[in-house]
Parts: structure tokens; C-alpha cells; sequence
């Protein structure tokens, strides 16, 4: 059974016995009576970072409220539920435990902005308190537990947006619809970018912890570990025990409008990934040079490169996606559209444009409305595939082993495109004074796909155990039979 027919029939077999699910549970959450013109009561769960947004978003809405926050640093909660008061008017709940808030019967929307590695668990628990969930990207931090996601959804009936807020963006929808109906012809090949300098996150150490923050929820599934980079906050990301680089961080949106356009829905038949943190030692363990091949059916191929050294833009375009057809390229190096460039490489007059969060905050908000998860334009389906896209290339790259920079070349022979992706790989750590002759690179294995999010072949079973990871009680993301 290809993937594709198996996730329609996983999904098909959840819907049908939802209304058995549900037969019985008292009404938890607004979102169950449409008809009402109560207002959405939103708890934004993590609110140091992104959060802030989700607060300004749903706070401005006259059709929501900010009632809760939850953070497990008190200092940043309590602070924000004060800004909050003073912005819209009233002190919204703090807590500090997520399962405290998802108690709250009144509570409609859960808004989850957390690091990484609490995305999934935290929305499979506001599912299953009768919550709605608008939850950041990437909705996971491995492959097995976006599925978990996907089905508690489908199981609880609840309405799931993923942050990829380019999906409701007017100008990046119509960029792609424009492509999707042959504007620039066959396209195989989709290039996503991100070309994002970062510095050193500073030596690895033993470092105290915040004594404003519960650490035993901050680390939740995670494993409870010294703190060994010198800020807790965001730095996260670049070790593997929370985030998964900037491959999932800001590579995540550049991934699923990649997907998006080449209209895959799978994880593709190949994955093979290279690359290293290159320029600084840190305590930083993610690569922040790395390039990943996607190869789906019908010769399709996703490429993704990231640079956090300093670059020049490719194609007028930074942090963004180049899609190539026959007839022309269709670049976008923004959230909110692109551009079209004939066949030889000149722009031309056909430009798309327009964007901002508060589309897709509202595309959610009219999805919660009517009930129906096909009204979302970031379903949790559609962010499970892209996050698990941006895992299988990094579990390719862990499974790496240290190469110069012409065994990589021959491992590529005869593939032309990749053999250029490489030249200008090398060339960009020149420029940056990284020699890739003296330099070892770690290079993934090649790693094949078996059509059920699940690894067949040689490096199966080493790849496959990457694909969950060890939770630790009771922060356990369920199976599928414990949902």
C-alpha cells in the first residue's frame, strides 16, 4: 500500500469512528457550538518569543481574548499577563503547567508558541481537553510524534493550524497558484533557502538555570540536562536534545512552501544530507552549513541549503524558494510572494505581493467557526509533512560520518545539479575562510524512504530510531492505540 493510500485510510478509519470517540464527553470548548457569538477564550502556551505575536494577534481580534498565558518562567508570565492587561484591558490566568490550563473548561483555543521539542505533546494535550490549537512550527521534533498530532486531530475533531503563516499570505498564494496552473511550465525542482548568518551561541559550559524558571517543565519530553549553553532561551535550537537547527527553525517555512509548490504529500522516496557548523566552536551541535536532496517520484527534487555564515542571495532571494520550470523561475524571497524570471535569468514584470500574520491567525479563527479542518490552509497535516521533511533530512546528516570535500563529489558523480549545489557549497566556506579541502564535512548516508514515514533498506535500521526518541515520564507523547 503506497504512503499516500495508507494516510488515507489511517485518516478515512479516524473519522469514522470520531462521532464513537466523542459520544459521551460534555462540551469542553466554544468551538463545539458555532452558532454562539461568545467570544474565542485563547491560552498562549509559551510567550517569550513568538508568543508575543500570538498575543498581539489574537488580542487584537474582537472575536478572541487572551484569558490565559503559560510559561514555565514566572517572571516572563506574570510580566506578560501585565502587558497584556494593559494593552486589551484585562489580566489574563497565569500558570505555569500546561495541564493545569488545558482543566480549564472555558478555555476554547490553545496558542502554542513553546521551544521544539514541547510542540506535539502540548497540542495532543489541548486536543484532548477539548481545545482547538493554533501550534508554532515545526509542529514536531521528530517524525513519529507530528504523526501522533495528525491523528489526535482527526480523533478529537478538533482544528489544528500549523504556523506557516506564508500559506495564507494573498501574494504567496497566488505565486503559487499562478505556478500550480503551468505559469512557468513543468516544474521538477524546487531550491529552498535559508541564508541566515548566525553567531556563536558562546562555549559549552555548565550553567545555572534561571531561578524564575520550573526546569523539570521546561525540559518536559525532553531529558533534564545541564545546562551547558550560556542562554536558555532561544539558543535551544541549536542543540539536538530541543531543536533541530535552522533546517527546522526558519528553514521549516522555505521547506513547506517548497512541498507546497512541487505538490508532494510525502516524505519523497530519498533523502541524503552534508554539511557542519562551520566558521566557531560553541556549544551549538546543529550543522549551520548544510545542504539536503529530496528525491520524490517522477524525477522530483526538493533541494535545501543552509548558510549561517554570510552569503550573497541566489537569484535575488535570501531566505526564501526558487521553483525551476521550463518556461522560467518563480522565486520567492519573502514570506509574502515572488517573482518571475524567463528562461535565461531576467526578471520580468510579473510580480506577487501581499502578506502579514493576522491572514492566517484569521483563516484559523474561520476554520474554528465552521468546524472543518479542510478550511485551514496550514492543517496540522500539512505541517506534520513539511516538519518531517526538515527531520528526515537532519537524521541523514547524523548519521554522518566526517569526508572531504571530493569523496562527497564522488558520491554524486554524473548528478549534475547536485554536483553544482556542491561547487557553490564549497565556494561559500571559502569566502568564508573554511577551507573545504582541510576541512572534514559530515556526509549522510543516503537514505531510502519505505512510503509509511519509515526507513527501508541498508541504514533502516540505525535511521529509524531517530524517527522518535526517549521521553521521559510523564512527558510521554502516546502511541496510536493510547491516544
Amino acid at each position: 500500500m503506497s504512503h499516500l493510500s495508507r494516510r488515507q485510510f489511517l485518516e478515512n478509519s479516524m473519522l469514522a469512528t470520531a462521532a464513537a470517540a466523542l459520544a459521551g464527553r460534555s462540551k469542553l470548548s466554544f468551538a463545539d457550538d458555532s452558532d454562539t457569538g461568545e467570544k474565542l477564550r485563547v491560552a498562549v502556551v509559551g510567550v517569550n518569543g513568538r508568543g508575543g505575536s500570538h498575543i498581539a494577534e489574537f488580542g487584537a481580534r474582537k472575536d478572541c481574548e487572551i484569558a490565559a498565558i503559560v510559561d514555565a518562567d514566572e517572571v516572563i508570565g506574570n510580566r506578560k499577563a501585565d502587558d497584556i492587561e494593559k494593552r486589551f484591558g484585562k489580566r489574563p490566568t497565569v500558570y505555569l503547567d500546561m495541564r493545569k490550563c488545558f482543566d480549564d473548561k472555558s478555555i476554547h483555543i490553545a496558542s502554542i508558541a513553546t521551544p521544539n521539542h514541547w510542540h506535539a505533546l502540548s497540542a495532543i494535550w489541548a486536543v484532548q481537553a477539548g481545545k482547538d490549537v493554533y501550534v508554532e512550527k515545526p509542529v514536531s521534533h521528530n517524525v513519529t510524534e507530528g504523526r501522533r498530532a495528525v491523528e489526535a486531530a482527526r480523533k478529537y475533531n478538533k482544528i489544528v493550524q500549523t504556523g506557516t503563516q506564508s500559506r495564507s499570505n494573498p501574494g504567496m498564494r497566488e505565486a503559487i497558484e499562478f505556478m500550480h496552473k503551468g505559469g512557468i511550465g513543468e516544474v521538477k525542482l524546487a531550491r529552498g533557502l535559508c541564508y541566515k548568518p548566525r553567531g556563536s551561541i558562546g562555549p559549552r559550559g555548565n550553567y545555572d538555570i534561571p531561578a524564575s524558571v520550573d526546569y523539570d517543565l521546561w525540559s518536559g519530553p525532553a531529558q533534564k540536562q545541564t545546562l551547558t549553553r550560556p542562554k536558555l532561551n532561544y539558543d535551544w535550537h541549536w542543540q539536538w536534545e530541543y531543536g533541530n537547527g535552522d533546517l527546522g527553525n526558519q528553514g521549516i517555512h522555505q521547506m513547506d512552501i517548497a512541498r507546497w509548490g512541487l505538490n508532494e504529500m510525502n516524505l519523497g522516496e530519498s533523502v541524503l544530507s552534508y554539511g557542519g557548523r562551520f566558521g566557531y566552536e560553541d556549544a551549538g551541535e546543529t550543522a549551520n552549513t548544510q545542504i539536503c536532496i529530496h528525491e520524490f517520484k517522477g524525477d522530483k527534487r526538493l533541494v535545501f541549503e543552509v548558510r549561517g555564515l554570510k552569503t550573497d542571495a541566489l537569484m535575488d532571494a535570501k531566505v526564501g524558494v526558487i521553483f525551476y520550470g521550463t518556461d522560467g523561475y518563480l522565486v520567492m524571497p519573502s514570506y509574502n510572494g515572488g517573482m518571475v524570471f524567463d528562461k535565461n535569468g531576467v526578471k520580468t514584470d510579473k510580480v506577487f505581493n501581499g502578506g502579514g500574520d493576522s491572514h492566517h491567525f484569521a483563516n484559523f479563527v474561520k476554520a474554528v467557526r465552521s468546524r472543518k479542518h479542510e478550511d485551514l490552509n496550514a492543517d496540522i497535516l500539512e505541517g506534520h509533512l513539511s516538519s518531517a521533511l526538515c527531520h528526515v533530512g537532519n537524521i541523514s546528516y547524523r548519521l554522518g560520518a566526517p569526508s572531504t570535500a571530493q569523496e562527497i563529489a564522488t558520491s554524486l558523480a554524473s548528478d549534475k545539479e547536485a554536483l553544482e549545489t556542491l561547487d557553490r557549497f564549497q565556494q561559500h566556506l571559502l569566502e568564508n575562510k573554511v577551507s573545504p579541502d582541510a576541512t572534514k564535512i559530515t556526509l549522510g548516508p543516503k537514505l531510502m524512504l519505505a512510503g509509511t514515514e519509515e526507513f527501508s533498506g541498508s541504514h533502516a535500521a540505525d535511521a529509524n530510531k531517530y524517527l522518535t526518541r526517549e521521553y521521559r515520564a510523564p512527558y510521554i507523547v502516546p502511541k496510536t492505540e493510547d491516544l
